[in-house]
């Protein structure tokens, strides 16, 4: 009898104990597990870090203009280049008109884009100095002696005169009649043109005309500047305005 009441207080006490030990553990009354110990049999065979990214050239190094040239202005500018429209490097007859006008003007130029050159001719990140410097690099290698502009140095700044302009966006149509422009040598197409008054001449050019493009093809000349180097040219061809 004492045997079997042994076994029996001692089963209830092991049920109780379990029940205790059960109660603990959903309390988070549970013995603190070697939180290191864990971690180390769990962690991963192998991990992956990501490293920071380069940073892009050109956000705090200027680039030279034999850089961007080759990075960008190549694409159109080399000798073996597809674009008919672009002056090739080393080409002096192509480039002599543009040379001319200065760098100042050549720079706004290639800010602003002119025909199939988009602005900054596709280089979207560059700085005007930036620009400046491969316009020198392209041009002194074909028949130019520009100096190369120091950073920090004010880019395209110079007024432009109206013989500049035409130097560089009209006399390439307007001397050889290319996309139907009058020639300048057809006076009397200039004449009837210069009857109109020149606000009128001025009013189309802004808007384009025939295959002329809006300000013809120049897109930063301002409304007085082309006013100006219609004056000129209806006066160089002699029709008056």
């Amino acid at each position: 009898m004492l045997s079997k009441n042994f076994r029996s207080g001692a089963l209830a006490s092991a049920i109780a104990i379990a029940m205790t030990a059960t109660a603990a553990f959903a309390l988070g009354g549970a013995p603190k597990a070697d939180d290191d110990a864990v971690a180390a049999r769990i962690q991963p065979v192998a991990k992956i870090e990501m490293a920071p990214l380069p940073s892009a050239k050109g956000a705090s190094v200027s680039r030279s203009g034999e850089e961007l040239y080759k990075a960008v202005c190549i694409a159109c500018h080399a000798p073996a280049a597809a674009i008919p429209t672009s002056p090739k490097i080393g080409d002096k007859a192509a480039w002599a008109p543009r040379i001319g006008v200065g760098l100042d003007v050549l720079t706004k130029t290639a800010i602003a884009g002119k025909n199939a050159m988009p602005p900054k001719g596709g280089a979207t990140d560059a700085t005007e100095i930036e620009l400046a410097r491969a316009i020198v690099y392209i041009a002194n290698k074909s028949g130019a002696n520009f100096k190369e502009p120091t950073a920090g140095a004010k880019i395209a700044s110079g007024d432009r005169t109206p013989e500049q302009i035409a130097q560089a966006a009209c006399l390439k149509c307007h001397e050889t009649g290319e996309q139907g422009a009058p020639k300048l040598s057809d006076k009397a197409a200039w004449t009837q043109r210069g009857s109109k008054g020149l606000d009128a001449v001025t009013k189309t050019v802004i808007r384009g005309h025939g295959k002329m493009p809006a300000r013809g093809g120049v897109a930063d000349l301002t409304d007085a500047e082309l006013k100006n180097v219609i004056a000129y040219m209806l006066k160089r061809v002699g029709s008056g305005g």
